[in-house]
């Protein structure tokens, strides 16, 4: 096949390419990452679990006029829990509740659900913590990611904390620790110095603040006074790579298919170059 045909069919390929992406970037615009199917019977404290919906979440979660970092943080760890499914993050086929992203949200990251298979794009979980509050499901880990980042955008110092089975945040405020658990909703007064040493102390907040018992404080606290903690540096320092591909990834979506447009009307609106050869008369 001449040269010229093989790059001016690579330039319609391209050209339908750019299209397809295109449209299913704009309809990704209508769309919401929040799931549909969050009844009861899949959530972990059932019809008590979800008492917000994203656009609440999305709204109390903004820091109010006059109000302080600790009343922020307070508050900000009631609503993070208020809002947010609690779902058995391995129990269910993973684009059920989108934890596989969708095509219409990323087809980066999409592709990287289906093709990698590295278990953290398969079910993912979103550094940007209103992507991943949009979607509105997550463990632990992504209560922490979120809340931190959160704190972060307000001056309010913290660090993510990891312990074996569980993540919370501490922050500190006007010289003073607190733990902050955005998965169960729990603030607690001290920081986690303070109860490495006095576990009993921590299983009794839980308690108190939750209204029940037996729903893994014990272990969580245990685990935090036997085994310690590893802390991190927010988001970033938490995921590192998957962090900076998150950051790439949404401006590499709409910038991909803008390529390819380019590349097709540059070559289909060229006129072919036609190589000839003059036989020269002996």
């Amino acid at each position: 096949m001449h040269y010229n045909a093989k790059i001016r069919i690579l330039a319609y390929f391209s050209f339908a390419m750019a299209f397809f992406l295109l449209g299913v970037n704009l309809y990704g615009l209508t769309q919401s990452l929040r799931p549909q199917g969050l009844s009861p019977d899949v959530l972990r404290f059932g019809e008590y679990d979800v008492t917000l919906d994203s656009n609440q979440l999305l709204e109390q979660i903004e820091r109010r006029k006059n109000e302080s970092k600790l009343e922020y943080a307070r508050r900000l760890t009631h609503v993070y829990a208020d809002g947010v499914a609690h779902v058995d993050w391995e129990r269910y086929e993973p684009d059920k509740f989108n934890q596989r992203v969708p095509l219409w949200e990323n087809f980066i990251l999409f592709a990287m659900g289906h093709v990698s298979n590295i278990p953290e794009f398969e079910r993912y979980h979103f550094s940007n913590p209103r992507k991943s509050i949009e979607r509105g499901i997550g463990i632990c880990g992504d209560a922490s990611m979120t809340i931190s980042s959160l704190l972060n955008e307000q001056g309010i110092q913290n660090e993510i904390l990891t312990t074996p089975g569980h993540v919370m945040v501490e922050a500190q405020i006007d010289g003073h620790f607190y733990l902050l658990d955005g998965d169960f909703g729990v603030f607690l007064e001290r920081g986690i110095d303070y109860y490495r040493k006095h576990p009993d102390e921590m299983v009794r907040a839980f308690r108190s603040q939750l209204g029940r018992t037996n729903d893994g404080e014990k272990l969580i606290a245990t685990n935090i006074a036997e085994k310690g903690v590893t802390r991190w540096n927010g988001s970033k320092h938490f995921i590192t790579k998957k962090y900076y591909f998150e950051k790439l990834a949404y401006p590499l979506k709409w910038i991909i298919p803008i390529l390819l447009l380019v590349f097709s009307f540059i070559v289909l609106l060229k006129r072919p170059i036609t190589l000839s050869v003059k036989n020269k008369k002996s």
